[in-house]
C-alpha cells in the first residue's frame, strides 16, 4: 500500500484543484494555452512542461512492457497526460501500485 499512497494523495489533491481551477476559468482550456504559447517566457514553461510529459510517456510505456503489458495499456494514460499532464502519470503510479498490491496477495494466497 505503501507504494500508492503518496500518488494517490496526490492525484486527488492535483485532479481537485483542477476541477476547481477549471469551473471558475473564464476563458476555455483551448484558448488559455494559445494564450501561453503567445508569449516567450510562458511558453518556454508551456514547453518544458510537455518535454517532462513527454520522458513521463516514454517511461510509462517502458515501464509497461517490462511488466509484460501491451504498449497499448498506456495509451489512455498518455491521452490524459496530453491535455492534464501531471494527472496522466500519477494515475498510472496508482493503477501499477494497486495492480502490484492485488498480485502479491494472489501469491500470498496461493503458497
Amino acid at each position: 500500500m505503501k507504494s500508492v499512497t503518496v500518488p494517490l494523495i496526490a492525484l486527488i489533491a492535483f485532479a481537485g484543484y483542477t476541477v476547481s481551477v477549471m469551473l471558475q476559468a473564464e476563458q476555455s482550456l483551448l484558448d488559455f494555452g494559445i494564450s501561453l504559447m503567445s508569449r516567450p517566457d510562458t511558453a518556454q514553461v508551456v514547453i518544458d512542461l510537455y518535454l517532462l510529459a513527454t520522458l513521463a510517456g516514454i517511461w510509462m510505456y517502458k515501464d509497461a512492457r517490462k511488466r509484460g503489458q501491451s504498449g497499448l495499456s498506456v495509451v489512455p494514460y498518455l491521452l490524459v497526460t496530453a491535455i492534464f499532464v501531471s494527472v496522466g502519470p500519477l494515475l498510472y503510479l496508482v493503477v501499477r501500485g494497486l495492480q502490484e498490491r492485488k498480485n502479491s496477495v494472489s501469491a500470498a494466497q496461493e503458497v
